[in-house]
């Protein structure tokens, strides 16, 4: 396999260069934007998951029962 060898050596010089290319600020944006998509993907997925156990839909003004008051 291709991606078999790759060991930390390798990954911190990829590292290096993803930095100088990018730079630490924009990084760091990025991996904003990367944590908002997933937990968005993941809500997407929980409200799927109620669908698929109660057979409807939730209705947009209903409460996110994972938010407490």
């Amino acid at each position: 396999m291709l991606f078999r060898d790759f060991g930390v050596p390798e990954l911190l010089i990829i590292l290096v260069i993803v930095v100088l290319l990018f730079g630490p600020g924009r990084i760091g944006k990025i991996a904003g934007e990367l944590g908002k998509g997933i937990r968005s993907f993941r809500e997407g997925l929980g409200n799927k998951e109620d669908e698929a156990t109660t057979g409807t839909p939730p209705s947009p003004d209903a409460p996110d029962p994972e938010k407490k008051p």
